[in-house]
């Protein structure tokens, strides 16, 4: 499995999915790959965020990125003074139009903002409700079953993990890690495959141990490995927008040097009959505020 660089996508805003997604398919058309699009069908309440504002770690990753600059003002409010607008209803024919052009489609959220704050700590009930509130959508723009899903945030817990287990999820994408591996909960290995993001993202990374926009590509392509398969995640608001160009390089450079550029459900299907079992724990990460969903290779790990 050396050589391998999977795309995922985050779809996550109004903004993203009109501007960013048809941007990352021009960019994708060009150098002849396909990616992994997550996207987001419900209400826009990304605004919402501000009030983790009051955190540092938080307000320090605004700064450092320039937020306000990177996804725009309307990104940075949306939801706030007023309700969200419903990002899927919008935006049906961006949709169907990254499927046609040979994407993968798989599902992020109904509510961005409230699966990334709440999800978690929601009953079965209502994780549930919002599964089958995107879900529903999703199917029927994409006029058939979504074969994955991605965490907002790479929150996801075990209680998560067994209500998402009760959809037709062949793999997911909920956690930070090294290798695919099938997670074990409460001593059982649940059916559905997860491929866990190995590389730091864009706003992980920048301003951050020298890190700038002139030597980004440089330092995530030094990070690279032929050990294990390399699993990337890019926004559809940042590497769709004002970084365009720079994933475009990246890209160019990447696939000049020979590494293979596939979708996740890609990945899966070539290690899904030898990827060992595995564990999760929420922990701390460089670069994000909050705890993530991270690979552990064994039970002693969690907590």
């Amino acid at each position: 499995m050396s050589g391998i660089i999977a795309l995922r996508i985050d779809v996550d805003t109004l903004r993203g999915t009109s501007h960013g997604v048809p941007e990352l398919c021009r960019i994708f058309k060009k150098h002849d790959v396909c990616g992994t699009f997550y996207f987001s069908v419900g209400p826009d309440n990304m605004g919402r965020h501000l009030w983790r504002m009051l955190r540092p770690s938080f307000a320090w990753k605004m700064m450092r990125t320039n937020a306000a600059g990177l996804y725009g003002p309307e990104i940075v409010l949306m939801g706030t003074a007023w309700p969200g607008i419903n990002i899927g209803k919008h935006n049906v024919g961006v949709i169907r139009e990254t499927m046609n052009a040979g994407h993968e489609i798989g599902f992020h959220a109904w509510d961005h903002h409230k699966s990334q704050a709440n999800l978690m700590t929601m009953s079965e009930k209502n994780m549930r409700r919002e599964f089958e509130r995107g879900l529903g959508f999703l199917r029927s723009v994409a006029g058939g079953e979504i074969a994955s899903s991605a965490s907002p945030g790479w929150r996801t817990n075990d209680r998560l993990l067994e209500v998402k287990a009760e959809f037709p999820f062949v793999y997911n994408s909920d956690c930070r890690g090294e290798t695919p591996f099938y997670p074990v909960v409460k001593g059982k290995k649940l059916a559905q495959l997860q491929i866990p993001v190995t590389l730091p993202t864009y706003d992980e990374m920048l301003g951050r141990d020298g890190v700038t926009d002139a030597n980004y590509n440089d330092r995530q392509i030094a990070l690279l490995t032929q050990s294990h398969p390399n699993v990337l995640t890019v926004h559809a608001e940042a590497e769709g927008g004002r970084c365009a160009a720079m994933f475009d390089e990246y890209l160019t450079r990447v696939l000049a040097a020979g590494w293979r550029v596939v979708t996740l459900g890609e990945l899966a299907a070539e290690v899904r009959d030898t990827a060992p079992a595995g564990y999760m724990q929420l922990d701390d990460f460089p670069g994000r505020e909050g705890q993530l969903a991270v690979q552990k290779q064994s039970p002693t790990q969690q907590g």
